[in-house]
């Protein structure tokens, strides 16, 4: 399904850990249209839902739905800190071009037939 880094882990368990009520919950994923490539990333902290994918790791989960595991089959996410950038980012193989601040995307034709 997709790669989690251990970057992301440690985010993630960080986030949850500072956040009450988060039992049961884990890092959605998943794709929406907008955004000016077309589909964009969107994040939340969220419960499991009937026919998600669960990747979990070390205690915690991300959870992605049917149709954007498609789209997201082979991606990495990860979590990097830095001057250029802070929060989860998404490396998507699937992505025929994606946009300045990669947030969104254009998918390659295969994943959209």
């Amino acid at each position: 399904m997709i790669e989690v880094t251990d970057n992301a882990v440690r985010q993630l368990r960080s986030l949850l850990e500072t956040h009450g009520d988060t039992a049961g919950k884990g890092l959605r994923v998943q794709i929406a249209k907008g955004g000016c490539s077309g589909l964009q990333y969107e994040m939340a902290l969220d419960a499991r839902k009937e026919g998600d994918e669960v990747i979990e790791r070390e205690g915690v989960a991300f959870l992605v739905d049917n149709e954007s595991a498609q789209l997201l089959r082979g991606a990495t996410l990860d979590y990097h800190d830095g001057l250029t950038g802070t929060g989860f980012q998404i490396v998507n193989p699937n992505a025929a071009r994606t946009c300045g601040c990669g947030s969104s995307f254009e998918p390659t034709a295969a994943t959209t037939a």
